[in-house]
């Protein structure tokens, strides 16, 4: 039923979208792109999901899951295939803990690691955004300049109370209170250093720097100047929103978002709508090795 309604809010998004849009410049748009920037894209978002398995693999090497990189490269790449290209009942992050369930280890224990690395990553990715706009603070009008700022501050200032958590002694006392003592004492697990922190935030920023960066070259696929400091301060509030599990991997949300943001910077809706159409199928195109993974993986079975 779920999936259902998303299907519909995905649907609608985008039916209201291309209602307002020019359907054959689109089509002329994405059928005379320059491949060589899409084959760009495509690397830089394959080098984007190979490091962000690297980040996941140091802080389940910190929560004691002794499984080799090349495990945990091919388990997110295989997340990433059912996100993407397979959004159903079962999501990528279940996939992760399943597949580490059935290896013996506690699926409790699995999803710390993941809900640890979804944080992270999106503790890196508000920092590079809160970054991006003190260097172009005039990109956007200054109420949603001001809007991105707070909740960058605020997400940010979450991460850091979620590792502080586990010294309010109370919480421990209840069982849905507890949940957060156990999560906030894995964050202390993962990041028992200053230098683990920095790695694994530094990481999660070059990560979304190079999603950003793929998109910034479809953009030149299709013929947008605009410079890449544009991109950093209004492609990741996009990211946020596809984050939020009201659509079909983001599609609609994506389409919508984008365009809303970028219009106001000056780009027409028909190119920027391409772009985001180009970056949902490329998508799709970069988590294919997950395809292959599962399925050797049922061959072996």
């Amino acid at each position: 039923m779920i999936n259902i309604l998303k299907f519909i809010f995905s649907t609608l998004l985008l039916w209201i979208v291309f209602r307002i849009v020019d359907f054959n410049f689109i089509n002329h748009l994405i059928l005379n792109i320059d491949k060589r920037f899409v084959f760009l894209a495509i690397i830089l978002q394959l080098v984007s999901t190979s490091l962000a398995a690297y980040r996941w693999s140091l802080i389940m090497q910190m929560l004691r899951f002794d499984q080799t990189f090349l495990f945990y490269l091919g388990s997110y790449f295989k997340g990433a295939f059912f996100n993407q290209a397979l959004p159903g009942s079962i999501g990528g992050d279940a996939v992760r803990v399943l597949e580490l369930g059935s290896l013996g280890y506690s699926k409790k224990e699995a999803f710390f690691g993941i809900f640890i690395d979804r944080i992270v990553g999106l503790s890196g990715l508000l920092i590079l955004n809160l970054g991006a706009n003190v260097i172009s603070g005039d990109i956007l009008p200054v109420w949603l300049f001001n809007l991105i700022n707070t909740i960058c501050i605020g997400g940010i200032s979450g991460f850091m109370l979620l590792i502080l958590l586990r010294k309010i002694i109370w919480l421990r006392q209840y069982r849905v209170t507890r949940l957060f003592a156990d999560l906030s004492h894995r964050f202390r697990q993962v990041y028992v250093s200053k230098q683990a922190i920095i790695l694994q935030v530094g990481l999660s920023i070059i990560i979304h720097f190079f999603s950003i960066l793929s998109l910034y070259e479809l953009a030149n696929a299709v013929g947008m100047t605009l410079p890449l400091t544009t991109f950093l301060v209004t492609v990741p509030p996009v990211f946020l929103l596809t984050i939020i599990p009201i659509s079909l991997a983001g599609w609609g949300v994506r389409e919508s978002a984008m365009v809303g943001i970028f219009i106001l910077v000056g780009v027409s809706k028909e190119m920027i709508l391409s772009v985001s159409i180009l970056y949902g199928t490329m998508l799709i195109i970069s988590s294919l090795p997950g395809l292959f993974v599962w399925l050797r993986g049922k061959k072996l079975v």
